[in-house]
């Protein structure tokens, strides 16, 4: 029985009225429901456009495929069409390029007539969207951010904050080296691994007591160190 509802939507694909109305519909509902779930999965990183192409998008590939069908000649002739429009922006977060081929396969399922594959495919992938974000899948225990200190000339450099990497079990990696003040301080710049265990500002305040209370900067993310 389920065999022949999935079936039939595929045996008839020819571009009538209510054909369109129905897969353009489909193809809306679908896009909907993908956008809900990448808002609810992304709650502080999504943007409005992204969610708003994300409904558009599958209205498009199944409007694109109905207008297609099975004639080549149009297939060729919008593919020459299409080729002439460039889009330009920056790479984006590759679970957002998921989601687009995630509309996109919905889509062209709609266009194709696969109503039922359509719904069965948006289902399954949205929960598992949901599912993975739930459990924090592939989340890094360890946070790597880059650590600048200052300390005084007295200090010596390679070994200054040994002891306090060592109690922290902090990963570190000494980057650049350079000195201020005319000579009588020392910057140092570390890559540094720090488990989400650890008590930053405890981390911090032990530095203090090493360097003088001197300045100290801790940055979320590694960043390139110039030379």
């Amino acid at each position: 029985m389920l065999d022949s509802i999935f079936s039939s939507a595929l045996t008839d694909t020819t571009l009538t009225f209510s054909n369109a109305i129905l897969t353009i519909g489909l193809a809306i509902i679908m896009g909907v429901i993908i956008s809900l779930t990448y808002m609810k999965t992304n709650q502080s990183t999504y943007s409005q456009s992204f969610t708003l192409t994300m409904v558009v998008l599958p209205v498009i590939v199944a409007i694109i495929i109905l207008l297609i069908g099975s004639n080549i000649a149009r297939a060729f002739s919008l593919a020459g069409a299409f080729s002439i429009i460039r889009f330009r922006s920056a790479p984006g977060d590759p679970k957002d390029i998921a989601y687009v081929l995630f509309t996109m396969a919905s889509g062209l399922a709609c266009g194709v007539g696969a109503f039922g594959y359509a719904v069965m495919f948006t289902i399954i992938l949205c929960v598992l969207m949901f599912v993975l974000s739930r459990f924090n899948f592939g989340e890094k225990k360890n946070q790597q951010k880059t650590l600048k200190v200052t300390i005084p000339e007295n200090l010596s450099y390679e070994e200054a904050l040994d002891e306090v990497f060592h109690k922290f079990n902090v990963v570190h990696e000494l980057k650049k080296i350079r000195t201020t003040e005319l000579g009588s301080l020392y910057e140092l710049v570390y890559n540094v691994t720090i488990h989400e265990s650890v008590n930053q500002k405890e981390f911090l305040d032990m530095i203090r007591t090493r360097n003088g209370n001197l300045d100290i900067s801790l940055t979320m993310s590694p960043t390139t160190t110039e030379y």
